[in-house]
């Protein structure tokens, strides 16, 4: 059949054949209804703003026939972030609810739930779910558990239960347990209590990768609080402009302790 169609015929008699026009359904492109889940997430994680994100992420999760579970949490993950970054909460939390009943990375779903609570003001399901990741994590990420729930009862002044919690991420710390050891001692001088050896501490953090990031919040609270006015000054300053001039994501989770490092940064002028 290839060599008859080629040939066009009887060559030379009558009018030669007229090429064939690519109908118009042919020269669209292929709808959105024909990609995969797996490329829609791919988009989903690759957009530009929260409104592309949640409307790949829908578009994934409202496709026919089975999802593996994998793809659908990583889906509705999409979605939960697009909700936190417009500060929709409620929906966010609710959504991660969904991800936690799905148990695929079960920790780190209610890791996301316990980011939504703890904006929405509820600090006791905040609580709630950081406990329950700690308990079904690996043991590889216990101790970062430990320190967020830490971190949580930190800013809710709650300072018996924030020395527990970050006493067992000190116990349970690796790579990251000048952090955790350093949060710990900014916790105890807020609570009144006398702490040896902040210096040491400093030091410490300092000269490690988890100084940076959050660890300049803890190493501009200790430096603080060991009177070391200028290095606390620095480290909070560029603490705060890290925080707010990055992801918003970022900056609405690290709300309080970016509130937090104004107030001592405020104190600072006084001196």
């Amino acid at each position: 059949m290839r060599a008859i169609a080629d040939s066009g015929g009887d060559a030379g008699q009558g009018e030669a054949p007229r090429k064939k026009r690519p109908s118009s359904a042919a020269r669209r492109p292929a709808p959105a209804a024909a990609l995969t889940a797996e490329e829609m997430l791919r988009r989903a994680l690759g957009a530009a703003t929260p409104r592309s994100r949640a409307l790949w992420a829908r578009r994934g999760l409202s496709l026919r026939g089975p999802l593996d579970r994998t793809t659908q949490a990583m889906l509705l993950r999409q979605l939960y972030m697009a909700y936190f970054e417009t500060r929709r909460f409620e929906r966010a939390a609710e959504v991660a609810e969904q991800i936690v009943a799905l148990d695929v990375l079960t920790d780190v779903a209610h890791q996301d739930a316990a980011r939504a609570k703890q904006a929405l003001g509820d600090i006791d399901g905040a609580v709630g779910h950081l406990r329950l990741a700690a308990r079904t994590g690996p043991a590889s990420r216990r101790a970062f558990h430990w320190w967020t729930l830490g971190s949580v009862y930190h800013l809710a002044r709650r300072y018996d239960d924030a020395i527990g919690a970050l006493t067992r991420a000190a116990r349970w710390g690796t790579r990251d347990k000048p952090l955790y050891q350093g949060h710990l001692a900014v916790v105890q001088c807020e609570s009144g209590k006398t702490v040896e050896g902040l210096g040491a501490l400093i030091d410490r953090l300092s000269e490690v990768p988890a100084g940076q990031g959050y660890g300049r919040f803890v190493l501009g609270q200790m430096a603080y609080f060991d009177r070391r006015w200028d290095e606390a000054r620095k480290y909070l300053e560029a603490f705060v402009q890290r925080s707010t001039s990055g992801r918003v994501a970022v900056a609405i989770a690290l709300g309080g302790e970016i509130e937090a490092a104004r107030q001592t940064l405020a104190s600072l002028e006084k001196r």
